[in-house]
């Protein structure tokens, strides 16, 4: 694959370094098409598809496979803008059931970029003190596991979006803090949106996208792609 520039390629390994952080056996389904990437992969724990495009320099590429995360940033050749496609794997489950490709529709009720790294902030600290004020026999990892579900499926605002969303959008570098912004330079303000395509909502920015099924809708896959 030859990307646009170096930076693109640049983007597309801290993103896959962000997984194998989670998961050193990570995979990702890679869609290519018309002069974009599409790389989706997910992150343990988080129970959601992270979604990160990148501007290939090849209009003609067709591709779809689901490849090593780890043998993909082991190929990106930053300073010539190009990557080697690896071997492809068995995906897991994941891999062939991804959101919808349109009939997205934008949902109001999302908080600023600003206040949304405060809730998450805050369910972080809410979480470590409900952890730390277990007593020794209740430090268990069913207990933890039900603290850490009871927060991260309260919704934000007044959408039906879960904490765990924003969370891993965080994590992932796509919800940037303030810092991380400045330092980039000017680039206009934040783009942050949530939209949702049936019984999928996704959370997107200007860095990447987080998607995931709603409540009640049966989890992370009905429909193959």
């Amino acid at each position: 694959m030859r990307f646009e520039d170096g930076g693109e390629a640049a983007d597309l390994g801290a993103f896959l370094g962000r997984l194998l952080h989670y998961d050193r056996a990570a995979a990702v389904r890679l869609q290519a098409g018309g002069g974009a990437l599409g790389v989706f992969g997910r992150p343990p724990s988080f129970e959601v598809l992270a979604i990160r495009t990148a501007r290939l320099g090849d209009d003609a590429l067709a591709l779809d496979v689901t490849v090593s995360a780890g043998e993909l940033l082991e190929s990106l050749d930053e300073s010539a803008a190009t990557a080697r496609v690896p071997a492809a794997v068995t995906g897991p489950p994941w891999a062939g059931v991804l959101p919808p490709r349109g009939g997205w529709e934008p949902v109001p009720g999302l908080p600023e970029p600003e206040r949304m790294r405060g809730v998450v902030a805050a369910a972080v600290a809410e979480f470590r003190a409900r952890d730390g004020a277990l007593p020794a026999e209740s430090r268990t990892r069913g207990e933890r596991e039900r603290i850490g579900h009871e927060i991260w499926s309260r919704t934000l605002g007044t959408t039906e979006l879960p904490l765990r969303a924003v969370h891993a959008a965080q994590s992932l570098g796509f919800l940037r803090p303030v810092r991380a912004l400045a330092s980039a330079g000017p680039a206009g303000p934040e783009a942050v949106a949530l939209f949702a395509s049936g019984p999928w909502l996704r959370l997107r920015t200007s860095y990447g996208s987080v998607a995931l099924r709603r409540a009640g809708a049966g989890g992370l896959g009905v429909r193959p792609v």
